[in-house]
């Protein structure tokens, strides 16, 4: 029996979210926003509009970058939770 503890860059019962925000929010901040990868967008509309998409493991982590976001005064368009990803690597 193996007992030895899996190594994977997003820990085990994570989900993968993806968050949308109006206005830019450059790379620069990835380091700040945990495992999230940030992706610049325009909208239909033709604004623009930035994506952040990676894994969350509980609700704790998701209001502290929700928090952040709001300190941040960007507007959160939506707030996707997908799958849970047991221990792959999201990036």
């Amino acid at each position: 029996m193996n007992t030895s503890p899996k190594t994977n860059s997003s820990p085990r019962g994570s989900r993968l979210y993806q968050i949308h925000v109006s206005g830019r929010l450059g790379r620069d901040w990835e380091d700040r926003m945990g495992d999230m990868k940030i992706t610049g967008e325009i909208s239909r509309d033709g604004n623009p509009r930035t994506l952040l998409s990676g894994p969350i493991r509980d609700q704790a982590e998701l209001m502290g970058l929700l928090n952040t976001l709001y300190e941040l005064h960007l507007t959160i368009l939506s707030v996707e939770c997908g799958p849970a990803l047991e221990g792959q690597d999201a990036r």
